[in-house]
């Protein structure tokens, strides 16, 4: 596989996670620092389907959650993220986001990062290239309407395929070369996942958290994936984020370069 070079801005966050940033919780995880993403220079993240990854320090770790919103577990992780000052991802399905649009605003106004997963999670790859990419913009689509209003564009126009966060999860990971191919030429950076919590597996929450806390351990830092309609999911996640401050991991915030970062930052540290 090609390794494409990770050209990434790092910029630092002083003192996000000390205990006074984070009001109502003196003892938060906090987000220890913003990572911004250029799609052009970086196509594609996550050692689970790419040979490169975001360039994470040991024990940093950048939070995931697909196939939302979803009424009660996205109600529920939302609540856990903002309790311990905690920034995240997650990559909507359109359809979600069309019927909960107050739960996609909501992810936004905590400063989180809106990403796209299609409308209706489909395998890409098992459908044309023309099909693929129209489901694709459907979903972006209807994650933008849902999280920033409806567009200003003229009636009857086509919707405009470039989201205001260019990032991009496929379903299943189920990506082709010729799909990965206009997705870099369409600057989407495209997410894979580095480890994941295995959530779409019935288990209790505990079993989950000692799921995915033993693979960040032996992995050490990395992008995790979740699913934040899943019910265990959310009853496990405020324990999952006190145990990654008791470990003493780190949680980065991906953003796309040029955004305007939703922390207080100064500084900042080149590729």
């Amino acid at each position: 596989m090609i390794r494409w070079p990770i050209l990434l801005a790092a910029v630092l966050l002083p003192g996000i996670a000390a205990a006074e940033s984070c009001p109502g919780n003196p003892e938060a995880l906090g987000t220890a620092r913003i990572l911004a993403v250029d799609p052009a220079a970086t196509p594609r993240v996550g050692r689970k389907q790419f040979a490169a990854t975001l360039p994470l320090a040991p024990k940093e770790v950048v939070l995931t959650f697909d196939d939302g919103p979803w009424p009660g577990p996205t109600n529920r992780v939302l609540d856990a993220l903002r309790h311990e000052c905690v920034r995240a991802t997650f990559f909507l399905l359109g359809r979600n986001a069309a019927a909960n649009p107050a739960l996609a605003r909501r992810a936004l106004a905590q400063g989180h990062t809106v990403a796209h997963h299609t409308f209706s999670h489909p395998l890409l790859s098992r459908m044309s290239i023309t099909a693929a990419e129209r489901e694709i913009d459907r979903g972006i689509a209807a994650d933008e309407r849902a999280t920033y209003g409806p567009s200003d564009r003229a009636a009857g126009a086509a919707p405009d395929p470039q989201p205001k966060t260019p990032f991009f999860r496929f379903p299943g990971f189920a990506a082709s070369p010729a799909l990965l191919d206009r997705m870099a030429a369409r600057k989407l950076a495209v997410f894979g996942a580095d480890l994941w919590a295995g959530d779409w597996n019935p288990m209790t929450p505990n079993q989950q958290l000692r799921l995915v806390l033993a693979r960040l351990d032996a992995a050490g830092r990395g992008i995790v994936l979740f699913h934040d309609t899943k019910q265990q999911t959310a009853a496990m996640m405020p324990a999952f984020l006190r145990a990654l401050k008791v470990r003493g991991y780190r949680v980065v915030h991906v953003v796309a370069a040029g955004a305007p970062a939703n922390l207080p930052a100064s500084g900042s540290a080149g590729p």
